[in-house]
Formats: structure tokens, sequence, C-alpha cells
């Protein structure tokens, strides 16, 4: 082969584009292979998990910091107690309101936990600025100060959100790579992971991270995502313990708070009342937890002038609740009685110690930093249920200042100080221990502080997993039955008072969140859609003009509009973004069109008299300037010759272009360019509650159409299915009484009657199809209902009608966003109506066609 290039080295220089090509063709080929191994699942994970491990790794490090700063601030003006509150006070203060500030000033919706925004977004909601970049530098700065200052709040909820943020603005980098990062059903998925991935590099748990984000965010989990979330919160814990490791925080992987108790019998059976005590308390105090924090939100709202003030003044709110706690913490002040001095994660270290304090009598010094919980003249029980009662109401409260908080670990600290105060009295009820077979083992208070932890937090959260965490953040596993029957009781007690406080922050803001039905919800299967349904429908025609669609468009501002076949038939063609019918009017009556009209009727003045190869032809087009030809090259080939361009002026004046407006708008629309979703989800009239709110939360969806035989019945918003569920009578849903489901007798007889005059309709509807543009010889009337005042309904409806709200899912759908269709041609739709199947289902049937 070189010696026949060497016998012909002057092709190879006389063809040198030859070699290029070839350069080029492998360029390409390694290039799309670079790009395809890049977009693949495996990198995204692996990325997200680095960039998490490093942010939680780096906001732990400088939150230890800044505490170690505050402690040494503390001590170092030991001698002067007043300097000590000023430093013990002022601290915390100006970190707390620089969090605040910060928040406000970069993105407001970095405040609070988060957990609650994206359990709304994940079931489909549109939320914006909570994915951004903004929110996600808000949330790890206002964080890292909050935690920084010693307050109670926690990291697990906002760094959940911060994962998320991190995974969305991942997967549109990555969508460069891999067009797969940019499709909707994609963007879930990721999320998913991103919570995963934000409970599992936290504090170094990943399978109890995986098991929470599913229970806390999801309602129905794709099991796909299994792999993904478990793949990439192992590798972020993973290196967020090694960090650790290499910054000398620890010997080697360890967990995060590890116990040393012993295995071979960690536990009697005898303990088990005084575990099954624990959970059952645990429940009602996490429901107790959860009620006073939304009354503590609820108050402030209530008092329209204190609300309006702190709205004002947003910095007066937090500084308030700061100095309390400070002030109430203060060691040397009431804080000694309460082991003031601990921080957060050094109490949650000492409740979990071997030690039992209650029979503690030597010197304190050598239990350490749980000495702080020894006092020379108060019981260690008073110091611990003092503790327990300041700590609950500074969690709680704390929890509502608008700043990045969660609600997690100052739960977790509340649980393991109460599991703490009842080992330690079964400590001293059984100084000696229990004992069995002939064995006196002694009682461990510290075990009974890790199931207490598990317990309560369960119970505010309504999850289970939280015992799974508390397996990997002790590393043992030796009390995995008490603490999953006290986590469960827990869950049992709570759930039957309270709703979890994720969910009561999603009531509390008003976030479109369709919540559960209760297992002894009898009037699920009695209400249907029809009972609850818009019938005041806004919806658009294929006969419709520019003019209808410019007036529907300025009446309303939901964000879809239904398609029909028309006014008369209603048959349901699809449904159309409202952005794609202003773009479509905006094209059709735009100056552009308007323009490039007047240039064809230039160019074809001036084409007429002459043969359009003289320079006369120029004269005749005043209007047009054309490029000098001055330097056209002779060479240059027809094409480029035909894109001269040329510059067209607009001559109309004011009035000649609102009369060529509306002479355009008179014109029917052409939907040929417009991009229409030709399967919108509908429901059928008798589809009953329970059946609508499985498919709305399986799918995500924020509205549904009603249909009967194909024809347009009505809307039903996520709004008004929630209150539907919630029993709400004040928009005009009426539920039905348990015996509604016994209809009129005739109604089976008048739906069978009416079969055969509907199936005549479909053959007509068949028979007269017809394309868009010839749709107005047959005389429709404008599409508009709002056109005219519409019919209110009578104030009491006979019992077994619903009485529709009108205008509630207009104002739901404005806040909604359905993701984007496939583009279809209206006529293609027309087409395939003449196509669908003439067989019809009885009434009372209850079938989605999807």
């Amino acid at each position: 082969m070189s010696g026949d290039i060497a016998e012909f080295p002057g092709k190879v220089e006389q063809f040198p584009w030859c070699g290029l090509m070839i350069h080029s063709d492998c360029a390409r080929h390694i290039q799309k292979y670079v790009t395809k191994k890049l977009g693949e699942d495996w990198i995204f994970l692996v990325l997200l998990g680095l960039v998490m491990a490093l942010v939680s790794w780096g906001m732990d490090y400088a939150s230890a910091k800044s505490l170690q700063a505050y402690k040494w601030m503390y001590k170092e003006l030991h001698p002067s107690v007043p300097m000590q509150y000023l430093a013990w006070v002022t601290y915390p203060l100006i970190l707390i309101l620089f969090a605040a500030v910060f928040c406000h000033l970069v993105s407001p919706q970095a405040v609070g936990s988060g957990i609650p925004e994206l359990k709304t977004i994940m079931r489909g909601v549109v939320l914006k600025e909570y994915l951004t970049l903004k929110a996600f530098v808000a949330k790890v700065v206002g964080l890292t100060a909050g935690l920084g200052s010693g307050m109670p709040i926690g990291k697990e909820g906002p760094f959940v959100h911060i994962a998320s943020i991190c995974a969305a603005v991942l997967s549109k980098f990555m969508s460069i790579f891999c067009g797969m990062y940019e499709q909707p059903y994609y963007y879930t998925d990721v999320l998913t992971v991103g919570c995963a991935v934000g409970v599992g590099c936290c504090f170094g748990t990943p399978l109890g991270g995986v098991l929470f984000s599913i229970e806390v965010t999801s309602t129905y989990f794709a099991v796909r995502n299994y792999w993904r979330g478990f793949f990439a919160a192992t590798f972020s814990a993973f290196i967020f313990r090694v960090l650790a490791v290499w910054n000398k925080d620890a010997v080697t992987i360890t967990a995060l708070f590890r116990t040393n108790f012993r295995m071979d019998f960690p536990f009697d059976l005898q303990e088990l009342p005084a575990f099954a005590v624990i959970g059952i308390c645990c429940g009602f105090l996490g429901a107790f937890f959860v009620y006073l924090n939304r009354q503590v939100v609820l108050c402030v709202r209530r008092h329209t002038a204190l609300s309006q003030f702190l709205t004002k003044y947003h910095l007066v709110y937090p500084g308030v609740i700061t100095f309390l706690i400070a002030t109430v913490t203060f060691p040397p002040g009431f804080g000694q009685f309460m082991a003031g001095e601990l921080m957060p994660r050094e109490a949650i270290s000492s409740l979990f110690d071997n030690y039992t304090w209650a029979k503690h009598m030597g010197d304190p010094q050598i239990l350490g930093k749980s000495a702080i919980w020894i006092h020379p003249k108060v019981s260690v029980f008073v110091i611990i249920l003092l503790f327990f009662i300041m700590k609950f109401w500074m969690s709680v409260v704390a929890t509502t200042m608008p700043i990045p908080c969660g609600g997690f670990m100052p739960v977790f600290v509340l649980g393991a100080a109460f599991g703490r105060l009842i080992g330690e009295i079964m400590a001293s009820l059984f100084p000696d221990g229990i004992l069995f077979d002939g064995i006196v083992y002694k009682i461990l208070p510290g075990g009974y502080a890790v199931i207490g932890a598990a317990a309560l937090t369960g119970a505010v959260s309504h999850t289970v997993s939280t015992a799974v965490i508390c397996f990997e953040l002790t590393g043992q596993i030796s009390h995995i039955l008490p603490m999953m029957v006290a986590v469960i009781l827990a869950n049992m007690v709570a759930q039957s008072l309270q709703p979890s406080l994720y969910d009561s922050i999603i009531q509390v803001k008003k976030l479109p969140y369709l919540p559960d039905l209760g297992w002894n919800y009898i009037s699920k299967y009695n209400i249907f859609v029809e009972d609850i349904m818009v019938c005041d429908v806004k919806f658009i025609s294929s006969t419709c003009t520019y003019q209808d669609l410019q007036t529907l468009l300025q009446s309303t501002t939901v964000k879809t509009l239904p398609l029909v076949d028309s006014p008369e038939s209603m048959i349901l063609l699809g449904s159309v973004e409202r952005s794609e019918l202003q773009a479509l009017l905006q094209r059709h009556i735009g100056q552009e069109r308007r323009l490039r009209i007047i240039k064809e009727m230039q160019q074809k003045l001036a084409e007429a008299p002459y043969d359009g190869h003289s320079k006369g032809q120029w004269a005749a087009m005043p209007s047009c300037k054309h490029e000098s030809f001055a330097f056209v090259d002779e060479d240059e080939d027809e094409e480029e010759k035909a894109e001269e361009s040329v510059e067209v002026t607009d001559t109309m004046k004011p009035e000649e272009i609102d009369a060529w407006e509306q002479d355009e708008l008179n014109k029917e629309v052409c939907f040929d360019s417009c991009r229409i979703d030709p399967s919108p989800f509908q429901l059928v009239e008798r589809t009953s509650l329970h059946k609508t709110h499985t498919l709305f939360s399986l799918l995500g969806l924020s509205h549904a159409y009603v249909t009967s035989k194909g024809k347009l019945k009505g809307v039903l918003a996520l709004e008004e299915l929630q209150k539907a569920i919630e029993g709400s009578t004040r928009s005009g849903v009426r539920l039905r009484p348990p015996l509604a489901s016994f209809r009129d007798t005739n109604r089976t007889s008048v739906s069978n009657d009416q079969s055969s005059q509907v199936s005549q309709v479909w053959s007509r509807q068949d028979s007269c199809v017809v394309p868009v543009r010839g749709a107005a010889d047959s005389g429709m009337g404008s599409p508009l209902p709002s056109s005219s005042p519409s019919p209110q309904p009578p104030p009491f409806p006979e019992e077994g009608k619903g009485l529709r709200s009108v205008s509630a899912a207009d104002a739901e759908l404005e806040e909604m966003e359905l993701s984007g269709p496939a583009a279809e041609n209206i006529s293609d739709i027309l087409k395939d109506l003449s196509l669908r199947s003439t067989d019809l289902e009885e009434e009372d049937e209850e079938d989605v066609p999807l």
C-alpha cells in the first residue's frame, strides 16, 4: 500500500481533500462515540453523586468551623458573663439574619425545607424558579449559615432540594450529549434520583436515603429508577465519608454516629413493652409537633396587622426567634439545666453513648461530653425532661423561620432525648438489669435513644425508612426488632391524627397537591366525575375565525384549550397550548407577514408591464431598496442570485393596517402549522372519584376533559378534584349522599333509547367530515360560549345532581402546565375522525379512554 502511494505522489498532492475527508470522517465517528458514551446514565449518576458529596462535605466543614469559632469565642470571654452572653446571642443572630437577607435577595424560593415543593413538582405541577441555579446558591449559602449558628434546624430536607436542583441543572447539561434528558418523562426520573442522593449523602445513608425519598416524595414509584437511586446515593455517600477520612475527621469509613452496643444480647424480650410505649408516645408527640408547627404559621397569618408588619420588616421574625432561643440556651443561665451548651450533633452523640447517667456517682468528666447532662443539684431525669420540652417548642418555631431549614434533624434529637429518658427510667427501675435464663443483662439507655429517634422522625414524616436510616447512622442493626415495632406503632398513631409535616406545609402554602383518599372514605365510590366537573368550558373549533381566537385569548388565561370539530357537534379533536395559539395569531396578523404580502404585490406590479429583465422594473418599486451590483461575481451560481436581499418598507397607513388586520381576522383559522395534541386525557362522566384520584396521581395530570361518545361535556381540574376529596362546597362542589348511586329508574332505559340516536349522529358526523378550510360552508357560528353571559346554575340543585363550578377550572388551569404534545395537522385529525369506531358503550361504564 505504501508502495502504491509512493508511486503516485502527485495524485495525493493533487487531491488533498481526500485526506481531509478521511480525517473528518474519523473525527466525526470518534465524536459520535464519545458523545454517546458521555450521555449514558452512569456518567450522569456519577457526576451527580460526586458533586453532591463535595457540596455536602463542604457544607459540613464550613458549619463545623463556624460552630468551633462560636464555642471558642464563648470560652475566651469566660470571666465576664455579660460578654459571654453578648457573644452567645450575637453570633447566631448575625448568621441567621444573613441567611434570611441572602435568600430574600437571591431566591425567596430557597426558604424552608423544599421537600413539600418537590413533592408537588414530582406530581406534575410546574413551580417556577424552584429548580434554578439561583435557588441552588441561596439554599447552599443560607443553609450553611443556619447550620453554623447552632439553631435547632435540620439539613436533610433542604439538601433534598439542593440535590434535585443539581440533578435538574446537570440533566440540561447532559442533554448536549444525549437528547433523552430533554424528554418530559425523564425529568421526573432525574428528580427522583436527586431526592435519593440528597438524603444519601446528607448523613452517609444510601439505603435509607433511597427508601426515605420514595416514601416522602412519590405517590407511585417507577421501579426503573431503583437502581439509579441506589447507585448514585451509594457513590455519593462513599465519597462523602472518604472526604471525612481525608480531612482526618474519621480514622476510616464508619457511621456518622457510631454506637458500641453489645451484639450478643442487646435487649431482652421483657423490654418490648417499653419499646412499644416509646412508639405509641412518639406517635402522639409527632402529631402534636405537626399540629403546633402549622398553628404557629396560621396564627401569624390570621392577624392581618402582624402579618403585614412581618412582611414589611422580614428580619424581625427570625431575629426575635433567634434571640429568644439563644437566651434560653445560654449555659450560665437556664441552659445549664437543659444541656444548652451542646450543639445538635453533639447532643445526638452523647444521647447514644453506652453510659447510664442515672447510676453514675463518680467524676462526671470521665463521661466526656456527656458530663454536661450531670448537674450536682438537679436530677438527670429533670435535665433530660427540660431539654426535651424546651427543644420541642424551639424546634417548632425555628423551622418556621424564613431561611433554608429542615425538620428531620431537630425531630431526630427530640426523639433521641425522649427515648433516653425512658431508658434512664428503665435503668433506675431495674438497676441490676433483667434476669433471663439465669443471666442478668444490663439495660442500655442508649439503645432506647436510638429507637426513640427513629420512632419520632417516622411519626412526623409518616415514613418507616427512618429505621433503616438509624441503622446506617449508628452502624449497628442490633435493635432491628424493637425499632421496627416502635416505628410502625408511631406511624399508626400519627397517621390517624395528623398529616405528615410535609403534607401539612403543602396545606399551609396552598400548593396544588392532591391529598390521599382515606381507607374508610365511603363516598369515593359514590361520587362521579359528572358531579364535580366544570361544564362551562372555553374551547376552540376547527371552523372558528382568527377574530374568535383573538377574543378567546383575551378573555381567558388558561394554558391549554380543547379543540372541537364544531360548536354543534362538540366532537373533541385534541387540545392546543395557549402559546401555540398566540404564535399562530401573531404569524397571521403580524408585521412580518404584512411586509411579505406587500413585497409580493410590489413584485407582481413590477413584473406585469415588463419582461422582468429590464432595469426599468425597479422604477415601479419605490419602496424597495436593492443592493449594489458593483461587486457581484459573474461566476456566481443562480441560487445565490435568487437570494439577493430586498428591504421592504411599510408604506401602509395606520387606518389601512387596521382595515387589513380586520380583513385577516375574519378569515378562518388554519391549524396546519399549529402543534395539536391529538390525544388529551379524557374521562367519562361516570368515572368514580376513586378511579379519578388514582389516574391523576399515577399520571401526574393537571386536568382532564370529560367526554361522552366523543363529545366534550366538561373539564375536571386538579383544584376541583382536591375540593371534592376534602368535602368542600365553597366553590360549588356538592358531594353526593351515600345513596345517591341509586339513580332514576328510567336512566337506563333513556340511555338505551339514546344509543340508536347517538349512533345516527356518529354516522352523520363520519359522512360529513370536511377539511378545516372547507368547514365554513356549514354555517357554524362563533365557538365562544363566553361571548354571552352563561346561565348561572340554581343555588340548590336536585339530589343526585352535583352543582358544577363555572370558572374554577380556568383558575386552576392558569397555574398548571401540561407537557407539549407532538405536532399534528388538523386535517389529519379530521381524517382520523372518520376512522373512529361507532361501537357505543353504555353510559354507566367507567372505562377511561387514554
